[in-house]
């Protein structure tokens, strides 16, 4: 098993016991690279700032108390809630009275649309239909010792429940092979999170889903998201144009950086969603530094914008709830909080033809490892075709002269602490391993990352 190290030589882990506007353009040929045959690209990136941005900002606003009547203003943004329905033939289980009472920890879906009543028309163009481009599924382990965000390419062809219409007349039919960002079409936020448990067998009780200002107000609320660049990077469609290294993002600059899929990595969704999350972690960093946690103002600002621009499901809308789900996150270390893509490849034929075809094999361990709390790594280097790592490689202290190389440690265990002892014996044991899927592409919140402009990588 590998030791996978970041600069401060901890192990990463997981699961453990407005600029110019964004005009409609032609849908690209398809090359064998899944993109977006229908719509541009400016609703799923729109989302995702909306989606784990406002997820853990609320979260973590919530935790950390910013008042009773800053609670009471921002329950009364987050309106009644939205009911997740069974698709036919499933059944919904009864909530906890707790979130610690969850049995193997508790999933969040959120999910960013690319169409809005409210949205600007002309700067976003006009959508015939409500698709479901971004999908992020976060799990939180039983013991609350880590995370993982799961992104779900939005051309991933997957099958797509009997969901329940949303006027209660019956149901939509089931379909066996539809690309996952339509499942909004065929039930509303209900069927997005059906699909999504069905796709990977975990249950999910909790639900939001973003509006296209919140990236703007959200990443404006923070002070703004420092992204790296490991070369200039622009995009003539959506107005990005930012040099090599470190660039502060906020309002529509990050809404461009988050939206640019021709500017980065192989120009598919694949490598946005990696570039994503290249802003993700260091906005999650940014969540949790000192200068945001001990800025009440700050912390009322980012609840107010995440709670205004979001639809969530009737069991987040509980104010107990979410300053239960804070609470749990609050203290998550950065390096056990994995942004992960759902394993899939391109240049498929038939149904996955220009689409994203799930690698189930990967696919498999990921969730098995997620369900029963196996402590997981994501192998080193492989961060995505959108980004790349910035922490120099791993190399072995050169040995002294006549004695034995010294070999890579095998143990997650942190450095200076000894291996526990066998109580039979006395003797030492090895410390458990972590497990490294190979074939899962992401990164820890801890990773410090770069985009990579396209074609460079």
């Amino acid at each position: 098993m590998s030791d996978l190290r970041d600069r401060s030589g901890r192990g990463r882990r997981a699961a453990r016991p407005q600029k110019s506007p964004f005009w409609r353009r032609p849908a690209a040929a398809s090359t064998g690279v899944a993109r977006h045959g229908r719509l541009k690209d400016g609703g799923a990136v729109r989302a995702v700032t909306k989606v784990v941005a406002a997820s853990v900002a609320v979260l973590l606003v919530s935790g950390a108390s910013v008042g009773a009547i800053a609670a009471y203003q921002v329950r009364s943004d987050l309106g009644t809630g939205v009911e997740l329905q069974a698709a036919k033939g499933q059944t919904n289980k009864a909530a906890p009275p707790s979130i610690s009472e969850y049995e193997g920890g508790f999933n969040i879906l959120v999910v960013g649309t690319d169409n809005d009543a409210s949205q600007d028309e002309g700067a976003f163009g006009k959508r015939d239909a409500t698709l479901n481009d971004v999908n992020i599924l976060l799990h939180v382990s039983a013991d609350h010792s880590n995370a993982t965000a799961v992104s779900i390419p939005r051309d991933m062809v997957v099958p797509i429940p009997s969901c329940a219409k949303e006027d209660g007349s019956g149901y939509y039919s089931a379909m066996a092979a539809r690309p996952i960002n339509e499942a909004y079409s065929y039930g509303g936020l209900s069927c997005v999170a059906s699909t999504v448990s069905a796709l990977t067998g975990l249950d999910i009780p909790f639900a939001g889903m973003i509006s296209f200002n919140g990236v703007i107000e959200m990443s404006n609320a923070i002070g703004g998201v420092p992204v790296c660049a490991a070369t200039p990077i622009k995009d003539r469609y959506t107005g990005l144009d930012i040099p090599a290294g470190e660039s502060v993002l906020s309002g529509a600059d990050a809404l461009a950086f988050l939206r640019t899929r021709h500017g980065v990595g192989d120009g598919s969704d694949l490598g946005r969603i990696s570039s994503q999350q290249v802003y993700l972690s260091s906005l999650l960093r940014t969540v949790k530094s000192a200068d945001t946690l001990s800025n009440p103002t700050k912390l009322y600002s980012l609840a107010r914008a995440a709670a205004s621009n979001m639809t969530l499901s009737d069991g987040l809308t509980k104010i107990d709830t979410m300053v239960q789900i804070g609470l749990a996150l609050r203290d998550l270390p950065l390096d056990d909080v994995n942004f992960v893509q759902y394993p899939g490849t391109t240049g498929g034929t038939g149904v996955y033809a220009g689409k994203v075809q799930p690698d189930t094999a990967v696919a498999n361990q990921l969730f098995d490892a997620i369900k029963s709390d196996v402590p997981f790594s994501i192998p080193e280097g492989s961060t995505g075709i959108g980004s790349e790592s910035t922490a120099p490689a791993a190399t072995e202290a050169p040995a002294a002269t006549g004695a034995p190389a010294a070999s890579a440690p095998t143990s997650s265990a942190p450095a200076g602490t000894a291996a526990p002892a066998d109580p039979g014996t006395g003797t030492e044991t090895s410390a458990p391993s972590t497990e490294v899927i190979q074939g899962l592409t992401g990164q820890t919140a801890a990773d410090q990352t770069c985009s990579v402009a396209f074609g460079s990588k």
